[in-house]
């Protein structure tokens, strides 16, 4: 006889048979997405529990041992940190702006902290100490550093990632931040009373409905897709081309220009010209700020709209091919979606989300010194750099020295750290410095590049043991696949005491596979 659970019972069941906590969302996104049967309506939705069984069932080897199996046993499954949930490493201003490659809180916690284990033997850092950061990135070693009473100072040769970066640590005039949120929000509102997108969007959406429900009917659509009853693309490009002409009729009707005239620009390229037009609205009332931190922070959330906003499916936020000015069958969410025409919603959205975590920050920094230099690690005057904006800060650096660093050096050939921001390049005028940037993506990873990656980081070690304690501690994050470290520690006259491989969860990446990177813990030789 069948066993029917509810969202609560199959939570609790689902629980108990992983030994691992299995949410009531996590339920209701497998009935979403079609993986069980719904039974029941809103309310009173119940579930087989022979679904979940078998479901589940191939989850009771538990991760750890299928990546174990995969990457070996000397992964260390402490440093996954997978007991947090996704709200926790990216908890408060970790969020404000995304950012590819960057490690978890959690990780720089780890080290920094003043806790031991049998995997962490010694307390590296305590509070007081100064901390550096050469590839500071997105300030992920800042922000915890500054909550643990330690400085910190980072180095990073992008413009806008300094900028991302120092605006995590600012501590802000929360009231002239929302005050002036609320202005350009009212002048943008103002702005777009005089443009037909708002109400063309929602007629689209209308129209995007009604086609959507007899189309791809949730949740039955996801579960036949699951059950290979249909064959998703030739169904979604049925679908999609079956709307167009909807699509089409209340473009003409709008007058709703897709494209702009000039798309030298990535700016001119990936957005629609009425966005266009709002992001150059709202940049040029950010302009009036006369706070300069406001301003800042005020950048970075329209940075971070016009990110969201840029023309492209939404399965292809991070690679972009080419722009979509059309709807279109989107894989994601398994229905027709549409390309965004307004900054609006994900303005007052980011807008509202910024607030909540720069408030939520201050309640946990400490009162330290922290900043992060424009620079290249390789050869820049860290107290020379320091003394142009916090002299203080510089004078400490100077008299106690740096205790150690904890940083994420860029991988060979993977990642463009100037392009994946392009837009805000384009919109802010920072001068690009891709030219410095150590293992950059167009220099793939053949063996000239490796060969240069090898010199610049060691180059970069090199530079920074000037500012060092004699007894430092440095611990570099990489995947070394090419087994580059080693030299690199010798080229620095340092040596590699200890290394931690740890696996990586939850990565952006579409290849979600078992990947693991090392910790290595370099001292001077």
């Amino acid at each position: 006889m069948s066993e029917f659970l509810s969202i609560n019972e199959a939570s609790v069941w689902a629980s108990e048979y992983l030994d691992k906590n299995v949410t009531t969302s996590n339920i209701s996104y497998l009935i979403q997405y079609g993986r069980i049967k719904k039974i029941g309506e809103n309310g009173s939705t119940m579930v087989l529990k022979e679904e979940l069984i078998n479901y589940y069932k191939g989850q009771k080897t538990t991760r750890q041992e299928s990546w174990k199996d995969e990457l070996g046993d000397d992964l260390n499954w402490t440093l996954s940190f997978d007991q947090y949930k996704e709200a926790e490493t990216t908890k408060h201003v970790h969020r404000l702006h995304p950012y590819k490659g960057k490690f978890i809180p959690q990780l720089v916690e780890y080290f920094l902290d003043s806790h031991t284990d049998k995997f962490k033997k010694e307390i590296y850092f305590k509070e007081g100490d100064i901390v550096l950061d050469p590839f500071s990135g997105s300030g992920t070693t800042m922000v915890q550093a500054c909550e643990l009473g330690i400085n910190t100072i980072g180095v990073d040769v992008s413009a806008f990632n300094a900028l991302i970066g120092n605006c995590k640590v600012i501590q802000y005039n929360l009231v002239d931040v929302q005050s002036e949120i609320t202005r350009i929000t009212k002048a943008l509102k103002l702005f777009l009373e005089n443009s037909h997108t708002i109400e063309f969007e929602l007629r689209l959406l209308k129209e995007l409905n009604i086609f959507n429900n007899e189309f791809f009917p949730v949740p039955e659509y996801k579960g036949k897709l699951y059950r290979k009853e249909i064959d998703e693309k030739v169904y979604g490009k049925e679908k999609e081309m079956e709307f167009l002409p909807i699509y089409n009729q209340l473009v003409e009707e709008y007058n709703i220009k897709l494209r702009q005239d000039n798309e030298d620009s990535f700016l001119g390229k990936w957005y629609s010209n009425h966005i266009r037009n709002e992001i150059q609205f709202v940049f040029e009332e950010i302009k009036k700020i006369q706070n300069r931190d406001t301003k800042r922070i005020v950048s970075v959330i329209l940075s971070r709209a016009i990110r969201s906003c840029r023309a492209t499916t939404h399965a292809d936020l991070a690679t972009l091919f080419e722009p979509v000015t059309t709807t279109y069958y989107c894989g994601k969410h398994g229905k027709i979606c549409k390309p965004l025409f307004s900054i609006l919603k994900w303005w007052e959205s980011y807008s509202k989300d910024t607030i909540k975590r720069l408030t939520e920050y201050d309640r946990l920094r400490k009162p330290t010194f922290h900043n992060c230099l424009t620079g290249d690690s390789r050869t820049i005057d860290i107290i020379g750099e320091l003394e142009k904006r916090n002299p203080d800060f510089a004078n400490l650096v100077s008299t106690q020295k740096i205790k150690g660093i904890f940083s994420s050096p860029p991988y060979v050939g993977l990642i463009d750290y100037h392009e994946q921001h392009a837009y805000a390049y384009d919109l802010f005028g920072f001068e690009r410095k891709d030219e410095l940037e150590i293992g950059p993506l167009f220099k793939g990873q053949g063996k000239e590049a490796k060969l240069s990656y090898i010199q610049g980081i060691s180059d970069v070690l090199n530079n920074a043991k000037k500012y060092l304690v004699d007894d430092f501690d440095i611990f570099l994050v990489a995947n070394d696949k090419y087994n580059m470290y080693p030299t690199i520690a010798e080229n620095a006259g340092m040596q590699i005491v200890n290394q931690y491989k740890r696996p990586v969860l939850n990565r952006t990446e579409k290849d979600k596979g078992a990947y693991s990177e090392i910790i290595f813990h370099l001292k001077r030789k």
